[in-house]
């Protein structure tokens, strides 16, 4: 199977991270966008373990990438390239986290409800549905697709659809992977990560994102001194589908790739 897409010119000192877990793909749009200008990695993880995922991550771009790298990591990405820059410290010049989930879980107690109540009576009941399903045996990719399109809506402030269907789900590798990610949060083994950090760090977060944006900054505003983060207005947790922000989005990431 495929998991380093390439896109642009050398050198290649970018790679993108996904989100989900396992919702590979879901970056090409972004690296589409940036290649443009710079040499641009897409990473798909396939296995089904954080410590799996941060070793594959480790073979990907000290396989493919001009070293040291700047990793972009969306949503659940973005705690994978926490956890790798810990690990492999002088492998990275720059971790940019985007939309990235609270780093402490006492920030995330209402985070589904805020999602819920944002769709219509008709969407809310079928998302309640389909959490059960995910949470049982009693799932498929289907069912996770679908959650995801109508998350997509409640986390977003203004969504441009795509007419292309560019993400590869899979439901095994997210409820294994997020049942270790979720336990290394709580037990703010995520977070502690930050004491082997020594590159920059820099979060991008919209404004209307369900995932809370304290929860990023706070705690890693503690933990880092090579901390800054950026807020953008009118966006949600996706900024490349984001009818007001995504050119802001695209400005800003591109600021911070040069620096």
């Amino acid at each position: 199977m495929e998991t380093i897409r390439k896109y642009g010119k050398p050198p290649f000192r970018i790679g993108l991270l996904h989100g989900g877990p396992g919702a590979s793909g879901e970056m090409k749009p972004v690296a589409v966008n940036l290649s443009k200008d710079f040499g641009i990695l897409e990473f798909l993880q396939t296995e089904k373990s954080v410590n799996g995922q941060v070793e594959e991550l480790h073979h990907q771009l000290t396989s493919s990438a001009d070293l040291p790298a700047i990793l972009i990591g969306y949503s659940w990405g973005a705690w994978l390239g926490f956890l790798f820059a810990a690990r492999y410290p002088d492998l990275l010049k720059k971790l940019i986290l985007v939309s990235s989930g609270a780093f402490d879980s006492k920030y995330n107690h209402d985070l589904m409800n805020i999602r819920l109540n944002r769709l219509n009576q008709q969407d809310r009941k079928e998302a309640e549905e389909l959490i059960s399903a995910i949470n049982s045996a009693d799932s498929d990719n289907g069912v996770l697709k679908r959650f995801g399109e109508l998350m997509a809506i409640s986390d977003s402030y203004s969504y441009l659809y795509a007419d292309d269907d560019l993400v590869n789900l899979d439901l095994a590798i997210y409820q294994s992977v997020w049942a270790e990610a979720s336990q290394l949060r709580d037990t703010n083994e995520l977070v502690n990560c930050a004491d082997r950090i020594r590159c920059w760090v820099v979060a991008i977060h919209g404004d209307y994102d369900s995932h809370p944006i304290d929860g990023v900054e706070k705690p890693l505003s503690d933990k880092l001194d090579n901390f800054k983060m950026i807020k953008i207005e009118k966006c949600g947790h996706t900024p490349w589908r984001e009818r007001y922000a995504k050119d802001t989005f695209f400005e800003v990431l591109r600021k911070e790739l040069v620096e």
